[in-house]
């Protein structure tokens, strides 16, 4: 979350009347708690990816899978430990803030570790939009065919085509990218939360009631047999801003791990080495039929959202950018009123429409080349995890807590930082060998 958008995770405030209060940087002021700080995370953290947590379990077996995830919760608490230092330069209840994680890098690293984060930023962002199209298509198809399954039986061959619904996706994008200040909008949030915890609690419990109708917990101790080894809301202070984010990383990382936990350890006690690689588009549940349609809906609808979400923040770097460079051209800077019959008037940039347009359709394109929901992630995740989440938060921290060279703090933490890079790299390589083997398998 704090990759992505900001350090500052609570909602910025008004005074409740006609004006405006503001803190004394100048800003909107800041009314998040701790509470709302735990609800922004737990929304934002537990998304699609939750539904493939069974499969990543039966891959690693009964002792791996649930230590890796433990493992990795510890991590993030480091890494949000780390981060959470870093918001204020100098003084934690007074020095000036950073109000982005890009911030952050440019007051504490300097202008080439900035144009790094956000290089890598954007393209995080970019991969989003790319897994979006891919999940979205196969839920798509996977209402198609839990209907066709249910009407013609279990063995009946019920199969669709992913490249129709990728192209309508976009297309559905394409319209929304238009839409003035769509971040913005409140419902959006609403919306996704409801439609995130909506979809992971069907796979959840089609997961446990699957458990108790079979009997037995499937599985292993080691895991399926493989051939190879590789197969926006800002807090208020006082309290100190980073002692409440810690406070909140705390609870929202217990509770995020326990309910993965329970998504990833039941999914892969109700089907063993066979756990579908998405719980709710697998088929390893074709009953309720009506139920799987509405998980994957909210799935579709998450997810809708989810990219402009993602999106937005590539959109507004290009208008400043090209706005800075271009200051004269009317392509870049000027608006044309467009009406539309049966819709009101609407301004309109020409660089906005060409932006956009081969925005969305650069992210279509590399879905329909990719359409491999497992692959994809997991390459995202290995490519962006070490320098946003280790990396720069290490060594901002350093300079922000004055750690000298060789001290015990300074080698720990160094030396947590090497673990996670040999842990990214190794799973770098192994989610390119399978995005490879699917391509051309």
């Amino acid at each position: 979350m704090a990759v992505h958008h900001s350090l500052e995770v609570a909602a910025a405030g008004g005074d409740g009347g006609g004006g405006r209060c503001y803190d004394d940087d100048g800003h909107p002021a800041r009314t998040g708690t701790m509470w709302t700080c735990v609800a922004h995370i737990i929304t934002a953290v537990i998304g699609s990816g939750v539904l493939s947590l069974a499969w990543s379990v039966a891959k690693l077996g009964w002792v791996g899978g649930p230590a890796c995830m433990a493992c990795f919760a510890l991590v993030t608490y480091v890494s949000a430990a780390l981060l959470s230092d870093c918001y204020r330069r100098g003084d934690d209840d007074k020095g000036p803030r950073s109000r982005s994680y890009m911030d952050a890098v440019r007051a504490f690293l300097g202008k080439k570790h900035t144009w790094a984060c956000g290089l890598l930023q954007y393209a995080s962002l970019y991969g989003c939009g790319v897994a979006y199209t891919i999940t979205t298509a196969t839920s798509m198809r996977a209402i198609l065919r839990s209907n066709c399954y249910h009407t013609h039986g279990h063995d009946a061959p019920c199969k669709y085509g992913g490249s129709y619904y990728m192209l309508m996706f976009g297309a559905a994008q394409l319209f929304l990218s238009f839409i003035p200040d769509f971040h913005d909008m409140a419902w959006l949030s609403v919306l996704a939360a409801v439609m995130s915890f909506s979809y992971s609690f069907i796979g959840l419990g089609l997961g446990l009631a699957n458990t108790i109708a079979n009997g037995t917990i499937k599985g292993s101790i080691t895991g399926a047999p493989t051939r190879t080894p590789v197969q926006k809301d800002t807090l208020k202070a006082p309290p100190a801003e980073n002692k409440t984010m810690k406070k909140a990383s705390i609870i929202s990382i217990v509770v995020t791990t326990f309910f993965y936990l329970c998504c990833g350890c039941f999914g892969y006690a109700a089907f063993g080495s066979d756990a579908p690689g998405n719980l709710l588009t697998g088929f390893g549940f074709y009953e309720p039929y009506w139920l799987i349609d509405f998980a994957n809906a909210c799935i579709i609808l998450h997810l809708l959202g989810g990219y402009q979400v993602y999106s937005q923040p590539i959109y507004q770097f290009a208008d400043r950018f090209f706005a800075e460079r271009y200051p004269a051209s009317r392509f870049v800077n000027d608006f044309h009123t467009v009406k539309l019959p049966l819709l009101p008037p609407c301004r309109v940039n020409l660089l906005r429409v060409c932006f956009r347009t081969v925005y969305v359709a650069s992210t279509t394109a590399v879905a329909l080349a990719f359409p491999y929901f497992n692959e994809v992630l997991a390459l995202l995740g290995a490519l962006n995890f070490w320098p946003l989440a280790i990396y720069f938060p290490v060594e901002m921290y350093f300079i922000q807590r004055h750690v000298p060279r060789w001290s015990p703090r300074w080698v720990v933490l160094q030396s947590f930082s090497v673990l996670c890079l040999l842990v990214s790299a190794f799973a770098l390589v192994g989610s390119i060998q399978g995005l490879i083997s699917q391509k051309l398998g």
